[in-house]
């Protein structure tokens, strides 16, 4: 699933390709990627309008336009790309813009689970379903050690799986989280009300340096992702243990292990991330 550093990626990519066209023209393949209105307001909404800038919340994509914000989530398997009017469309397009000049943009996905929404220029984001339930933004002054401590308090579940929130801390997901807890020598099923103070403070450290060096280096290829121009990101070959499982820890030369947290799989070094729960916490899992 693309994660923040992918979505900002393509962010990028597209503001440098459709920033300042025109919509001339909506076909949607698959009509049950439009949330909060019927197809045919949707294509008549966004026929004519221009797009003046595009920006990134979470893992959504933000289309700010004349009169209509739209906000687009990737989902799993979501990509953007810019071709040129005779390119011939595969059947995992679901939507396509025709912009003044002739080219076209396209949405693709082949597990039809991305999502749009358009809302009115005026409305409050924050208010609407999708964003009303988010946290802060990694990158953002309110993600603190303090805001993380407020959140996670009197939290049993594991550390991993309240990172992994989207109401807690926006935008992280599965592999990005592997690689904090790595750095921060937090084991994943950590109990969440069981940090100290310096455990939230490299939480907080580490997110934010491995989410702008997975920016820098055009986000992780792993299975399909890809940016809107087609570039494969390379932040794979700096991964220290996620999907690295049998490989030796770059730090203790332990050999990397695979487990499940909450449903997902989870890389960790059991050396270096040894599971310490208190003792009044032992033998609980509730939250």
């Amino acid at each position: 699933m693309p994660e923040l550093p992918e979505v900002e990626n393509v962010k990028n990519a597209l503001c440098q390709q459709v920033k300042g066209r025109q919509i001339q023209g909506v076909e949607v393949k698959y009509e049950p990627m439009v949330k909060n209105m019927e197809v045919e307001e949707f294509k008549n909404k966004l026929t004519g309008q221009t797009i003046q800038e595009i920006k990134r919340r979470g893992k959504y994509l933000v289309f700010y336009l004349d009169d209509y914000v739209l906000l687009s989530h990737l989902r799993m398997e979501g990509k953007y790309f810019v071709v040129q009017p005779d390119f011939e469309l595969n059947p995992h397009v679901h939507v396509v813009m025709t912009l003044d000049g002739g080219k076209r943009l396209l949405y693709q996905d082949t597990r039809k689970f991305g999502t749009y929404h358009l809302y009115d220029r005026s409305i409050n984001l924050e208010e609407t379903p999708p964003f009303k339930v988010l946290g802060v933004e990694p990158f953002s002054l309110q993600f603190t050690p303090h805001y993380l401590k407020e959140k996670l308090k009197n939290k049993k579940k594991p550390i991993k799986s309240l990172l992994l929130d989207q109401s807690v801390v926006c935008g992280l997901g599965n592999i990005y989280v592997d690689e904090v807890l790595y750095r921060a020598r937090l084991h994943p099923l950590t109990p969440s009300s069981d940090l100290e103070d310096r455990d939230l403070e490299n939480v907080v450290k580490y997110t934010v340096q491995v989410l702008a060096r997975a920016i820098e280096l055009g986000g992780t290829t792993i299975r399909t992702f890809s940016s809107s121009h087609g570039v494969l990101g390379s932040f794979q070959n700096e991964l220290l243990v996620h999907q690295r499982q049998g490989e030796a820890c770059p730090t203790c030369q332990s050999e990397i292990e695979k487990i499940k947290v909450g449903g997902r799989g989870t890389y960790l070094c059991p050396n270096c991330q040894r599971l310490n729960i208190k003792e009044n916490e032992r033998g609980s899992s509730t939250d």
